[in-house]
């Protein structure tokens, strides 16, 4: 779908690409405003997070309804319903997690000093009791947590459990609560890594036992949002807080990360979402989870525990960017743990202007130098597709030659050592990413739109890019309306039967998220922390240098065995002609959603 500058039309309103998009006062667009009396707005969830997302909660509490006159859509210029009982929706009712906890008293440090993270005692058993088994398990559960981990055993690769669709279709997900659970070892101390929190909603997550247990959360907030974040800390006094440096302009911190230290050793866990209640109830987002990593015996040497994918020594880098004493002593947790386990290689962003051998450290210049040197060279995989899935994009340029298909496309497409990048080569760039209609039909209607922060003000300036998007469409997994926050990257074969390397990240489709050159490429420029991990291959042993793709991820068969589930359809279905891109900040008036809502933001 290739459009240029002006005006798009489609049975959800037309779309102006012009200045005037945001320019409101003088177009025909209600103002929501005076539709939400003032008393509530302010009662809405205050946490800090984006405005897409701030819309998102105001429309979910005050709906507009979609009023059919004469069979067309409501005027822009009509006064809109906003009854919260027309609406049938009930966030409170739909809300299967348990009520906040009331804030532990506990006597901790929080004034800049440590809590302890000792471990007393030698590795104690590494898998539950029957009793603690069963307790855990729930009657609504299709799969208790611990044989969902078992099941994944190879790739430890999950989806989010979703509200709202057949059981069947989440076999093999996790909720946080899940993660948390004390089937995976019993909790000494946390670290939440992420960019949107709800305190007391991540607090009530944890099983009651461990709420009292050491928690480091490490954020990006300034200014209100910190004031803010930290007065919704206050209560707990178990809770600390990190700051992350975010000196670069329009850079966030992107990262989501769990450090979970218990009795038997360590876990770390990389996922795609926010630690907020609608990231886990119907988005589909996706989880590594990594091996129980024990303790190493006292006196090892500073070498043992590394794995062949360098893991160890990656992640305690990562955390050193951060230059924060309360992650210092978390650098000095994993030193002690043997991670020699882990298949998969970290995939890290963090701000700074990096050059020489740093350049190759972060960003799409560290994905270009594993390719090189890690991922096997295949016979035509010049040819192969790169696809790209993510939920919001950044700005990409005047064309595609400023960033897409010039440095980040060339990092995607590296593979294996001594191999030239063609450029000219018949090497398509597939891009998913919701469709209007997909987020209108999706599970939450409109509001799902509200983490696909993609705004009119950049839509308007590349309407090239629009040309390689492709729907989201996951029916093989019954995920079709839960809309992706997930963030995914990989290499296919053309007939979708073969992958050369995947990649799950926090990393959108942006230069802040990614990095671009500077100064004659010599230097590349990160905004953002991000943080993924790449799957090759060559770390899984399989000799061949690709993994199968599992064409149903729920399948149980024998030959299902080592495909790698991907977490959509393959091949990808380009837009039709009448669809567009989910834009968050313009108004959809003439469809209602799956809730028989519009969408038009103030």
């Amino acid at each position: 779908m290739h459009r240029s500058a002006g005006s798009l039309q489609s049975s959800h309103g037309k779309w102006t690409l012009s200045s005037s998009d945001d320019e409101t006062e003088d177009r025909e667009k209600p103002s929501t405003s005076s539709l939400v009396p003032r008393s509530r707005v302010d009662s809405l969830p205050q946490y800090p997070c984006s405005d897409a997302r701030k819309e998102s909660h105001k429309r979910k509490s005050h709906p507009l309804k979609f009023e059919e006159i004469a069979g067309k859509g409501p005027s822009p210029g009509k006064k809109l319903k906003t009854d919260k009982e027309e609406s049938g929706w009930r966030l409170s009712s739909s809300d299967e997690e348990s009520k906040p906890p009331r804030a532990p008293k506990v006597k901790s440090e929080k004034d800049g000093t440590s809590l302890k993270l000792e471990v007393t005692g030698t590795n104690k058993k590494r898998h539950p009791s029957p009793e603690t088994h069963e307790k855990y398990k729930t009657p609504s559960d299709s799969q208790d947590p611990w044989d969902v981990m078992q099941a994944g055993e190879l790739f430890s690769f999950y989806l989010t459990k979703v509200a709202g669709i057949k059981p069947k279709y989440n076999a093999g997900a996790l909720h946080i609560k899940d993660i948390l659970s004390p089937l995976f070892g019993t909790l000494v101390s946390s670290v939440q890594f992420n960019y949107c929190i709800d305190v007391a909603w991540l607090v009530a997550q944890y099983p009651e036992e461990f709420r009292r247990k050491p928690l480091l959360i490490v954020h990006g907030e300034k200014q209100q949002s910190k004031a803010k974040l930290h007065e919704d800390a206050h209560p707990y006094e178990n809770v600390r807080l990190c700051q992350a440096r975010l000196d670069m302009a329009f850079g966030t911190h992107h990262t989501k990360m769990m450090l979970l230290l218990y009795e038997e050793g360590l876990r770390v866990v990389i996922h795609t979402s926010n630690l907020i209640r609608d990231d886990w109830h119907q988005k589909t987002q996706g989880i590594w989870m990594s091996p129980l990593y024990p303790r190493l015996p006292e006196g090892s040497s500073s070498l043992a525990g590394e794995s062949l994918t360098n893991f160890r020594a990656d992640l305690v880098a990562y955390l050193a960017s951060y230059n924060s004493p309360s992650l210092k002593e978390w650098m000095d947790v994993i030193k002690q743990h043997n991670l020699s386990e882990t298949r998969v290689y970290l995939v890290g962003s963090t701000p700074g202007r990096y050059q020489g051998n740093d350049k190759e450290k972060w960003g799409h210049f560290r994905v270009r130098k594993l390719l090189r040197e890690k991922a096997s060279p295949i016979a035509g995989a010049e040819s192969w597709p790169v696809l790209g899935q993510f939920s919001s994009i950044g700005s990409m340029g005047a064309d595609k030659t400023k960033w897409l298909h010039s440095e980040f496309s060339e990092s995607l497409k590296t593979l294996g050592k001594g191999v030239k990048t063609l450029q000219n080569t018949e090497n398509p760039l597939q891009l998913i990413y919701p469709s209007v209609d997909n987020v209108r039909t999706s599970l939450e209607g409109y509001p799902a739109g509200g983490s696909l922060p993609y705004g009119i003000q950049t839509a308007q300036k590349q309407p090239w890019l629009h040309s390689y998007f492709h729907r989201w469409k996951a029916e093989t997994s019954g995920r079709s309306r839960a809309m992706p926050h997930i963030k995914t990257y990989m290499r296919v074969s053309p007939d979708c039967q073969k992958l050369a390397w995947f990649l799950v990240t926090s990393a959108n489709l942006s230069k802040a998220a990614w990095g671009s050159l500077e100064k004659n490429g010599t230097q590349l420029f990160i905004r953002s922390y991000e943080l993924g991990v790449l799957f090759l291959p060559s770390a899984f042993g399989f000799d061949s240098g690709t993994f199968h793709v599992k064409a149903n991820i729920y399948a149980r068969n024998d030959d299902a065995k080592g495909a790698f589930p991907v977490p959509f359809d393959l091949p990808p279905e380009h837009y039709a002609g009448r669809d567009r891109p989910w834009v968050w900040n313009i108004p959809y008036v003439n469809a209602p959603d799956s809730h028989g809502n519009i969408w038009c933001p103030s």
